[in-house]
């Protein structure tokens, strides 16, 4: 399975391309997994989430 994850670094900026790029790889919504947050901070829940999901065979596509 596939599993979708995009980040930006502020609230200010869209995720709107990212997760439309996710979609017309054929990943399902409730597959992708967003976080907006600073490059500079490890605290990413929606990474944790994506890799809690992950499987071995599966793919996270960024």
């Amino acid at each position: 399975m596939d599993i979708g994850y995009a980040r930006v670094s502020t609230m200010k900026q869209d995720l709107d391309r990212q997760i439309g790029a996710l979609r017309r790889e054929g990943i399902e919504d409730r597959y992708i997994y967003i976080d907006k947050k600073s490059g500079s901070t490890t605290n990413r829940p929606g990474l944790k989430k994506a890799l809690e999901q992950a499987r071995e065979g599966d793919v996270i596509v960024v």
